[in-house]
């Protein structure tokens, strides 16, 4: 198994339709003044966030169960900042849809910028053959309101080619969260 390169990531988002929409260098600046960068990195790719957020709250005193999710333990936003409340966290999606190729897994890390601030994002692997917007989740790990920014890069994905493809697929499996669009809750 292999990290892929820059050039590679370019072929495959031009052939493949990887990543949609794909940005094939780093972008630094919006026209505005200075962003958190995203594109094409040397060894991976910085996504961005949508505008589409999912806050947690307590409001209704629900209890966390993944086997039966309570959707009202969220407030939406739809905004190109999003506070996250001191401990606690926010669901959110890429704006980049992913195709991942059947012999590829992919790895999602935190951007630096975010994390030295305390927020850490946690995306679990992208299997062979998953496709979808990315479901990201934003941990405030301070105990004072922390922002992210729609838009802009929030996390680096990874790309490892195998020397084979797997024998069953998430596709093969019919994954749950296969063709996710929008920012997902847990299904049971």
């Amino acid at each position: 198994m292999s990290i892929k390169s820059d050039r590679w990531i370019r072929r495959m988002a031009n052939e493949q339709g990887m990543i949609e929409p794909f940005e094939p260098g780093q972008v630094r600046d919006n026209g505005n003044g200075p962003i958190v960068s995203y594109g094409t990195s040397s060894y991976g790719y910085d996504v961005r966030c949508a505008d589409e957020f999912k806050i947690f709250t307590n409001i209704n005193s629900a209890v966390i169960d993944p086997k039966n999710f309570d959707a009202t333990s969220f407030v939406d936003l739809k905004s190109d900042i999003c506070v996250i409340p001191p401990n606690s966290f926010v669901l959110a999606r890429t704006i980049e849809y992913f195709r991942i190729p059947r012999n590829v897994l992919t790895i999602c890390l935190g951007k630096s910028t975010y994390a030295r601030c305390g927020i850490i994002v946690n995306v679990t692997p992208l299997e062979p053959e998953w496709e979808g917007h990315v479901t990201l989740e934003f941990s405030n790990t301070t105990p004072l309101p922390a922002r992210i920014y729609a838009h802009e890069g929030v996390a680096q994905m990874l790309f490892f080619e195998s020397d084979e493809a797997c024998e069953t697929s998430y596709r093969d499996r019919q994954g749950k969260y296969q063709g996710q669009t929008g920012v997902t809750l847990p299904k049971a």
